[in-house]
């Protein structure tokens, strides 16, 4: 039987790259770091914090991701967006997505037969 610990890495594996692809999907609408933690993992990504931040600036640093501070509060929160170039990126990750899903499923059929 396999043990708790493989599962679990393979399924840490398996999601780090959909994180992304949530993050620039969630992030079509302005937010900030804590919102979009608690959004994804209610939309079933859960991701730690320590995770998320380093992986929202290295996006912002490649461009998929703008920011902005929003002063007008009590506490001043830094707000992102997915940018054009991250939009554009987005289209391309979710059209190979998509074509992962079609032949997985080509693969789980076939093994059926």
């Amino acid at each position: 039987m396999v043990s708790d610990e493989v599962l679990r890495t393979h399924l840490q594996e398996l999601r780090r790259g959909t994180v992304v692809v949530a993050s620039l999907v969630a992030l079509r609408l302005p937010d900030y770091g804590y919102a979009l933690l608690q959004r994804l993992t209610g939309h079933g990504f859960p991701v730690d914090a320590n995770t998320l931040y380093p992986l929202l600036r290295r996006l912002e640093e490649q461009g998929l991701l703008t920011s902005e501070w929003n002063t007008e509060e009590s506490r001043p929160r830094k707000f992102y967006r997915t940018s054009e170039e991250g939009e554009r990126v987005l289209q391309r990750l979710l059209g190979d997505l998509a074509a992962v899903q079609t032949s997985l499923t080509d693969l789980i059929e076939g093994a059926q037969r």
